[in-house]
């Protein structure tokens, strides 16, 4: 309650009545002295710094790591003019000044063969110049272990380290085939090279310990399985722990509490209620899980944007599609509705190993699933998309390239649709989809196995349906008596989809007769659309449509 009390007595000080949102601003000292909106995570940053040295945190992009290690930089620096008023200004009584060495990898292109190199050399040089150069160290790792001696020497404190998205280099160049500039035993693409520049820098951390007081390292993954930490000790992985869970991002407390004139803004703006307002937030960005104590937390960057705009628009996912992530997906033989709803032992995506054909750590810790629900007797975890945002954007990110070489382009085909199911026109919906199936119907032709034909159908069933996603669907949803393939409310009609293959569409419409699928909606005043839906294998588009 303290904390909270904080965070309000803070807002008002700075008159949050008119909030500044700090969107691509990641200074801490510049969002304080500016008068931008900061929710405070200083009590989670006391703590971290208080019992513990080396640390590894695990977040999605544009999740607030780099303003997380900006934080701790001034901390470091003994700037407690800045944190006047936060939670740790009650708690911290000594504000030591430390020797803090930033490293920031965000901003470069590492496509290039000599950018690792030339930052790494840049970021020790400027070191050097401060602290003294040895003359008889040669590597990256002596060269900055001995920064770390001296400055330690000089100002009778051990040295702070930050490296914020350390992963950065190995990302740009993952699968990207591009050639090593030195070609040696296994090195022989920029990815190889890259890994073993960072493996022989990080070393550091483990023979100049005695000269380290605090070190942490931010990233999208982890890559512990292949090598690039093998040279120093372990860094205490914090990504699931649940201490620390809500270190960045936003929970719906801190969003209640920090936010609630934007939230009314909103809500003015939308012309719905206050309480809708938050369960269309939430619905929209909340949803992210960072331990088995599921605290929901939402995306910062989007609740940032969306109360700027005051607009509630996929801000996170129009940010960009990480380029690794793409390259990954385009080998993986597995569709994403086989990959989503499912049970997972933890060393199945948390632990990350860099294999093209296991893109699911790459996925999860990119932000695109999270955990939905855990079994901790057998610590296993559900993955699903985190949110409407996510789940949206990279549903339409898939079925982009999915129908590349449809003469339908994916986003205006879902307009159309939209406004014939608004409208209830099933006639001119039996022409949209077919016409959709009819132009990729060569990939249902070309799969002679039945069940992989199957297989792509449903694929197809699955990616039409999620496209379709802003209004309220349910594929596969559970009833008394079995599944309805699909159900698409709409503002003024309900439809209750039944699909078949190599059936027909009469078959559909009596499977929803006989299990009674319009019972649940017997009482709601819009229209109950039943519509059975047969698609051919052979022919690879629809044959036989019936509406009652």
């Amino acid at each position: 309650m303290v904390i909270w009390k904080k965070i309000i007595n803070f807002a008002a000080k700075h008159n949050y009545s008119n909030m500044k949102y700090p969107i691509g601003i990641q200074d801490f000292e510049q969002i304080i002295q500016d008068g931008y909106v900061y929710v405070d995570k200083t009590d989670l940053v006391y703590k971290l710094v208080k019992t513990g040295k080396i640390y590894f945190l695990s977040r999605p992009r544009r999740f607030g790591k780099s303003l997380l290690v900006s934080t701790l930089k001034y901390y470091f620096q003994g700037r407690k003019d800045l944190f006047k008023g936060l939670a740790i200004d009650s708690l911290e009584t000594e504000w030591k000044e430390y020797p803090v060495f930033h490293l920031d990898f965000n901003g470069k292109n590492f496509t290039s063969p000599t950018e690792l190199v030339d930052a790494i050399e840049t970021f020790i040089a400027i070191q050097e110049k401060k602290y003294g150069k040895s003359p008889l160290a040669k590597t990256f790792g002596d060269r900055i272990a001995y920064v770390f001696e001296k400055a330690h020497e000089k100002t009778g404190r051990r040295a702070v380290v930050l490296i914020d998205e350390y992963d950065k280099p190995l990302l740009d160049v993952m699968d990207s085939g591009i050639p090593s500039p030195v070609v040696a035993g296994e090195i022989k693409t920029l990815e190889d090279y890259n890994r073993e520049i960072l493996k022989g820098f990080y070393s550091v951390f483990k023979f100049a310990d005695s000269h380290l007081q605090f070190v942490l390292l931010t990233g999208v993954t982890k890559f512990s399985q292949v090598s690039v930490f093998s040279g120093f000790n372990q860094p205490d992985d914090i990504s699931l722990n649940s201490d620390y869970e809500s270190l960045c991002g936003i929970t719906k407390e801190e969003l209640l509490t920090v936010f609630d004139e934007p939230i009314h803004a909103l809500a003015k703006k939308l012309k719905i209620s206050y309480e809708e307002t938050v369960k269309q937030l939430k619905k929209k960005y909340d949803g992210y899980h960072f331990s088995d104590n599921m605290t929901g937390v939402f995306n910062p960057f989007s609740i940032l944007n969306c109360f700027k705009n005051l607009s509630m628009r996929n801000f996170w996912f129009a940010s960009g599609t990480p380029t690794y992530l793409v390259r990954l997906l385009a080998h993986f033989n597995e569709n994403i509705n086989e990959l989503i709803g499912r049970y997972y032992a933890a060393s199945q995506f948390i632990d990350y190993k860099a294999d093209v054909e296991r893109p699911l750590p790459m996925i999860y810790q990119s932000g695109y699933l999270t955990i939905k629900d855990c079994m901790i007797e057998d610590n296993t975890y559900l993955l699903d998309f985190p949110n409407e945002e996510v789940r949206n954007g990279f549903i339409d990110a898939i079925a982009c390239g999915y129908f590349k070489d449809s003469r339908t382009e994916p986003t205006s085909w879902v307009i159309d649709v939209t406004q014939s199911l608004r409208t209830g026109d099933t006639v001119k919906f039996e022409k949209q989809m077919t016409a959709l199936l009819s132009s990729i119907s060569y990939r249902f032709q070309r799969k002679q196995d039945p069940i992989e034909c199957e297989r792509y159908f449903q694929y197809t069933f699955f990616l039409i349906v999620k496209m379709l996603a802003f209004y309220s669907t349910v594929v596969e949803k559970e009833t008394s008596e079995g599944r309805i393939d699909c159900v698409v409310e709409c503002p003024k009609y309900v439809y209750i989809i039944e699909f078949k293959m190599n059936g027909s569409a009469e078959a559909a419409l009596q499977q929803i007769a006989e299990k009674g699928y319009t019972k649940p909606y017997a009482a709601d005043p819009r229209t109950v659309i039943c519509l059975g839906i047969n698609f051919s294998s052979q022919t690879g588009t629809i044959d036989g449509f019936k509406a009652e």
